[in-house]
């Protein structure tokens, strides 16, 4: 269930207009995302939901990991990012994810409130792509491999294929370490780009044989690999979320802050998790230009 929320950026607010802006008033928005296909994917489909209304819009997508887009979002680089929202809630704060999405919706606002300024979280979606740890059917059968937990006693027998930020993101390394005791990092790793087509390539060639992807991913299918069991539940909801700087939103009136919402939520509201899927195969799969693929599922809602 999606949780709704109204903004509340209160009535003191300065309209301002931009001399970026279009003809129609209204303001240039600088939109980012982090690296892996998916992000830039929904990031996409905010900027062309934006452009039809009337907005101009600077693109910076596949900025990184979330540990250089958050700043940029932070410091005005960018003005908007889709988040995930257990992810992000626990780049802040590694106590605070659960598998409860509005909680994490929640808890995300109330710190991203006073960060840069402020921050707005928008309609999540009522879809979701978690982390996932991923072996090839052979290695799981060969090692009894089934759960998380059984990885500790054959940590040494495997190479990982693990994002170079896994050391210092909680819900990768963290877990790893702290909740399945598995050494980090482990003795034989290959850092490779989460959530790509690379680090699925590898491991379906044997280069790595455990790895680190979204569950979304449509090479888990197309490989069959197999998802190993988050058995002491770890991973939290991970819905997805514009978040968009308060200072841009002053920017603009009352009504156009309105519609401004109302276009991002409409699009949050018809991302599933199948959706998510499906798109990710136009993309990784069949190799077609994210813009393309944005544009034909917006059209295709009549969203666009």
């Amino acid at each position: 269930m999606r949780m709704r929320r109204t903004l509340a950026l209160g009535a003191s607010l300065l309209v301002l207009l931009s001399a970026c802006g279009t003809g129609g008033g209204k303001p240039t928005i600088k939109i980012g995302s982090d690296g892996f296909y998916e992000a830039q994917l929904v990031a996409e489909m905010y900027a062309q939901v934006l452009e039809k209304a009337g907005y101009t819009v600077e693109r910076n997508l596949g900025l990184g990991a979330r540990a250089v887009t958050s700043p940029a979002l932070e410091s005005g680089q960018i003005d908007l990012k889709p988040e995930y929202i257990g992810s992000g809630l626990g780049y802040y704060d590694k106590t605070k994810p659960s598998g409860d999405a509005a909680a994490n919706a929640a808890a995300l606002q109330d710190i991203l409130a006073g960060k840069g300024g402020g921050i707005t979280v928008f309609d999540y979606s009522p879809g979701e792509d978690t982390n996932a740890f991923v072996v090839r059917a052979d290695t799981a059968a060969e090692l009894g491999l089934s759960t998380m937990s059984d990885l500790a006693a054959v940590q040494d027998d495997l190479t990982w294929g693990l994002p170079p930020e896994c050391e210092t993101n909680p819900l990768c390394g963290g877990v790893l370490q702290d909740v399945y005791g598995i050494d980090f990092p482990p003795a034989n790793l290959e850092a490779l780009a989460a959530c790509d087509a690379p680090i699925a390539e590898a491991l379906d060639n044997g280069a790595v044989d455990v790895a680190e992807l979204c569950s979304t991913q449509p090479a888990i299918a197309t490989f069959g690999f197999v998802v190993l069991d988050d058995d002491k539940n770890t991973q939290p909801a991970e819905n997805i979320a514009p978040i968009v700087r308060n200072d841009f939103l002053e920017k603009l009136s009352e009504s156009d802050r309105t519609a401004f919402g109302k276009l991002l939520n409409d699009v949050s509201a018809k991302l599933t998790t199948e959706v998510l899927t499906e798109l990710g195969v136009e993309v990784a799969v069949n190799n077609k230009d994210v813009a393309d693929v944005a544009k034909a599922w917006l059209t295709e809602q009549g969203l666009l």
